[in-house]
């Protein structure tokens, strides 16, 4: 496993994790970390998260989503994206969501067009230099029949340690 996803993570985009962490995530939510493969078998494209919180906050969380750069546009994160979201209803989330680079405006409107909206902005979720914001976006499920979990305009940006776990 250490072999097959740190290379589909050589972009500036994807967040690269350690292996056990890859490890983690499949053992603790094996129905949540899924692959797309080529017809070799090859991995070309995975996506993995994570179901938490409780009461009306039950939801899942796309931790990560990479799609090989040579395999890019052709509809493979969607399809990713869509069985993550038939899991996640399958495990009653009312929600899911995901943070997002701000500056990353592909999967910004990607992540739009499958219905996601920005609930609220999170200040300097990334490290580095320098500091980027996140978006965190969400897309309400089967369970949210009242779509509580969206809003039409996004709160007040956060910092990351006043959100809540």
């Amino acid at each position: 496993m250490s072999y097959c996803f740190p290379y589909r993570n050589l972009d500036y985009w994807t967040e690269t994790y350690n292996a056990g962490f890859y490890l983690h995530y499949l053992t603790s939510w094996p129905d949540l970390f899924l692959v797309a493969l080529d017809p070799n078998g090859l991995i070309i494209g995975y996506i993995m998260g994570k179901v938490e919180g409780d009461g009306m906050n039950w939801h899942s969380h796309i931790t990560a989503l990479s799609v090989d750069m040579f395999h890019r546009r052709c509809g493979i994160a969607s399809d990713l994206m869509r069985r993550f979201e038939e899991a996640s209803n399958r495990r009653k989330a009312y929600f899911c969501d995901l943070y997002v680079r701000v500056s990353n405006h592909t999967a910004v409107e990607m992540y739009k067009k499958m219905g996601y909206s920005v609930y609220r902005r999170v200040l300097e979720y990334y490290s580095g230099e320098p500091s980027e914001d996140a978006f965190d976006m969400r897309v309400p499920l089967i369970r949210d029949t009242a779509r509580i979990s969206v809003r039409p305009a996004p709160k007040d940006p956060v910092l990351p340690e006043e959100i809540p776990e």
